[in-house]
């Protein structure tokens, strides 16, 4: 583990990363923050659950709120007092699991059915 700290970025620059990068994501209340709509608690339990394990592993933890159908992760670097280039690489990395959608790909892997009692993450269109 690096002992190194970042420096927060400024707002300006968060904003045009998110804008470019991330688009699904915001700055708000000095995070940056996505809410993933879910099929159902099962679905929920399953996106922190991702969420959890990338973040452990990365060593950078974010918070999280969920409800019955919905997870919102929010970043920041409390070290750097701000957001750094940590809770982007982060953020991309989180976007990048939730969000695939194996069946889009067309690799022998079908995705989850549109059948409701199957149903995981509302994807966006």
């Amino acid at each position: 583990m690096s002992e190194r700290r970042e420096g927060a970025l400024d707002q300006a620059t968060v904003e045009a990363r998110l804008k470019a990068e991330l688009p699904a994501w915001r700055l708000e209340d000095g995070w940056i923050r996505r809410t993933y709509k879910t099929s159902g608690w099962k679905s929920t339990l399953m996106v922190i659950n991702t969420v959890g394990h990338l973040a452990e592993a990365a060593w950078h933890h974010p918070d999280i709120t969920a409800s019955y159908a919905w997870v919102e992760v929010r970043l920041m670097n409390h070290a750097a007092k701000g957001i750094t280039d940590k809770d982007f690489a982060l953020a991309r990395k989180i976007e990048e699991v939730v969000s695939w959608q194996p069946g889009l790909e067309g690799q022998g892997l079908e995705g989850t059915p549109t059948d409701p009692r199957f149903a995981y993450i509302k994807y966006e269109k």
